[in-house]
Formats: structure tokens, C-alpha cells, sequence
């Protein structure tokens, strides 16, 4: 049994402060400072340009892409991190396009994270295919002999509806296309098993569940299948087989190797493998258990006490992330009431207040608090405060 007790008291959670964002932006691990200090202490700034040997920075996005593995689904040496989730997106998605090359659409749903969505219409701009976006629980009837790639956010980031991954792939398989997954809000949030449902491309950040950091970097897994002829658009010296030979002409690395774009980003990843330590004895399957536990008594307590919202999630877990969204007129308003009170959630346009349940951190006390402080806003109309109605860049 993982011991949840174990991994809440890994992370720095401020005094006073009950926090429900780690679906944007993951708590700091302890370790991380520690290990990122002694990292430039005693790599950087004692080893400098050796480092990439002495230190093994040049095969740490390998390295933490095998750690990284074991939480969705796949095997040592498939997955590989660096560079920004919408670069890895780009790369899945041209990889997965150019492997059909015979047709045009690449077909993706409204509830896809947008920044997919703006990467997917630059490259089928770029190679003159057609993005096609149907609603979410049309996706399954708009795949036909037209679609070369399925790209679709398992977890929606607003409603937390969970596509069924494996009867998806299957679909897209008997039709003849490929599939690519971003895994944003599932890699350490849910169950994921890419081999199981048996998908052909994932791609995923690591600063939500996985707790890397602000700009930690993304991964990208590629199924044995295709890994020796997935060959990406964007293509870099670090996905080269030969990168420090400085070849004019580029050739493939093997393997995942050649997802590889830019130089790794050391210092972030260190900090990621501080996180990751803190996975070592989490069971997946206590994990999604905990996860719907959560988000149950969250949704019961709500709905007991707050009669001004409304679910904007589907109430069966099983077709649920770990969020949770209710919709309120003034939803924005509300949530600065609650950030203002230490219950830190977030809004998404138009009316959504969303709350993320990370279970290596969150418990039942943090459910019941903020199921607390929501009513007594809600009841005392103290969200209707001309501070909270002013909004900034960043909700």
C-alpha cells in the first residue's frame, strides 16, 4: 500500500494555504532545493564543460525518461524528455503524419488544450493538411479513411472528462490512423498505460502531477513500433547520432533518441529528479484510488453545501481526470475570494472553478476545508468585492 502520509510530508506546502492548482503548477518537493544546489555547487560551477560527461548531463533526459516511463505505461529506453511540451507536441504530430503520408486530416476535439491545437494548425498549414476539431464525444464517429492522426488530451483541462484511451486507439487503428496523446493532465494524476492501449505516440509536461517545477521540461514516448521510422519535422543536434561530429547533413539517432531536439536543460531536470524520487513507492492503482476518492467527497461536499454552482465534470469517475470543475456566473470572482482565504484553485473562461486533487499530497482535511470555505463565500457574498472582479494575466 502506498503511504500517502509519506509523500504529503515530501513537499512544501506553505502555512495556511490548502492547495488544489497542482494541475497547473505542482508544489515544491523538499529535496528539490537541496539537490539543485548541490548540483551547481559541485557539477557546475567545480566540473563546468565536463560535466556533460563527469556529471552525466548529456544522458540525464534518458535517464529520468525511463523514471518517467514507469508512471504511464511504458518501458525503459521509450521515453525521453526536453525542450517545451508544444515542441513535443509538434514533433508527435509530424512524426505520426508523415508515417501517413496518403491522407490529409489530422482530427483533434474542442477540449484539447488550445496551445495543441495552435501547434497542430502550423503544421498542417505547413504540409498542407487539414486540422479538423469536432466536439469531444464525437471523436469516435469523426475517425474514417481520411484521418491520418488522432491528437487528443486525455484529460480535458477544463471539464476533466477522460477519454477512453485504449477504445480510441483502437478505432483510429481500424481506420489506418495513428494516434498521438498529451498526457498533461494524466502523467501522474491517473492510471495511464500507453502499452496497454497499445497507442503510438505520447507526449506529456512534468510541472503539473509530476511537481518538476515552473518550465520543468516535456517528454515524448514513441511505441517500439515506430521508433526506428518516426522522423519528426523539427529536428535537432541533440537527435542526431552523431552530434558531436557536427555533420552538415542530419541523420537520425536510433530509437527515442532521435525525439531529441535542443541542449537539455540540466538545472530544471535536476530539480524533476528530485520529484521523482518521491514516485518510488507509489503504486499506480493506490494512486487512481486515491485520486477518485478525492474528487468524490469534493463533489459531494460541494454539492451538499453550495447550491449556487453547478458539476461541470462528468460524475462518473471513470470518465473523470483528478479535477474537478463547477460552474458559477461569477466564477472569477470566486476563486480570488477563495485564494484570498488560502484555498487556491483556479478559473477557466468563461464561468468555471476548477480544482485539481493531487494524490501524493492532498487528503480528505484539504477536501473539507475548502468544501468549507466555498459555502461561507458563497453564502456571505464576500466574492462580491471590486478586487475580486479585476482580472490579470495570469488566473
Amino acid at each position: 500500500m502506498t503511504d500517502f502520509a509519506k509523500t504529503r510530508a515530501a513537499f512544501y506546502l506553505p502555512e495556511g494555504v490548502t492547495y488544489l492548482d497542482g494541475n497547473s503548477l505542482g508544489p515544491m518537493p523538499k529535496a528539490a532545493k537541496a539537490r539543485v544546489a548541490d548540483m551547481m555547487a559541485d557539477e557546475w560551477s567545480e566540473m563546468l564543460i565536463t560535466g556533460w560527461n563527469k556529471a552525466g548531463w548529456f544522458d540525464q533526459p534518458r535517464k529520468v525518461g525511463d523514471r518517467i516511463a514507469r508512471l504511464i505505461g511504458a518501458g525503459d529506453g521509450q521515453v525521453v524528455m526536453g525542450d517545451t511540451l508544444s515542441i513535443k507536441v509538434f514533433q508527435a504530430v509530424s512524426a505520426a503524419h508523415a508515417l501517413r503520408p496518403d491522407r490529409r486530416v489530422i482530427l483533434s476535439d474542442s477540449g484539447n488544450f488550445p496551445s495543441d491545437l495552435y501547434v497542430a494548425q502550423g503544421l498542417a498549414d505547413a504540409v498542407d493538411a487539414e486540422l479538423r476539431v469536432v466536439a469531444p464525444e464525437d471523436v469516435a464517429d469523426a475517425i474514417d479513411k481520411d484521418v491520418a492522426v488522432l491528437m487528443i488530451t486525455e484529460v480535458d483541462y477544463r471539464t476533466g472528462r477522460r477519454h477512453d484511451m485504449k477504445a480510441l486507439t483502437a478505432k483510429a487503428h481500424a481506420a489506418g490512423a495513428l494516434t498521438v496523446w498529451d498526457l498533461a493532465h494524466s502523467a501522474g494524476a491517473v492510471d495511464v498505460d500507453l502499452t496497454g492501449a497499445n497507442a503510438d505516440f505520447a507526449v506529456g509536461c512534468t510541472y503539473k502531477y509530476l511537481n518538476g517545477g515552473p518550465g520543468a521540461p516535456a517528454f515524448i514516448w514513441t511505441h517500439p513500433r515506430h521508433a526506428e521510422a518516426a522522423q519528426p519535422i523539427l529536428q535537432g543536434w541533440m537527435g542526431h547520432t552523431a552530434p558531436f561530429a557536427f555533420d552538415l547533413d542530419y541523420r537520425p539517432a536510433g530509437g527515442i533518441d532521435r525525439m531529441r531536439v535542443g541542449t537539455p536543460p540540466v538545472i530544471a531536470m535536476t530539480a524533476l529528479e528530485a520529484a521523482l524520487d518521491v514516485w518510488d513507492g507509489v503504486d499506480m492503482t493506490d494512486l487512481r484510488a486515491r485520486s477518485v476518492q478525492l474528487s468524490e467527497a469534493f463533489i459531494a461536499g460541494v454539492e451538499a453545501n453550495c447550491p449556487d454552482v453547478t458539476l461541470h465534470s462528468p460524475r462518473d469517475p471513470q470518465h473523470r481526470g483528478s479535477q474537478v470543475g463547477f460552474r458559477h456566473p461569477h466564477a472569477y470572482a470566486v476563486m480570488q475570494a477563495l485564494i484570498a482565504q488560502g484555498v487556491i484553485g483556479d478559473f477557466r473562461a468563461p464561468d468555471v472553478l476548477r480544482f485539481g486533487f493531487a494524490p501524493l499530497y492532498n487528503n480528505l482535511d484539504d477536501v473539507d476545508h475548502a468544501v468549507r470555505v466555498l459555502a461561507g463565500i458563497l453564502h456571505d457574498g464576500s466574492w462580491d468585492h471590486p478586487d475580486f472582479h479585476k482580472k490579470s494575466a495570469v488566473t
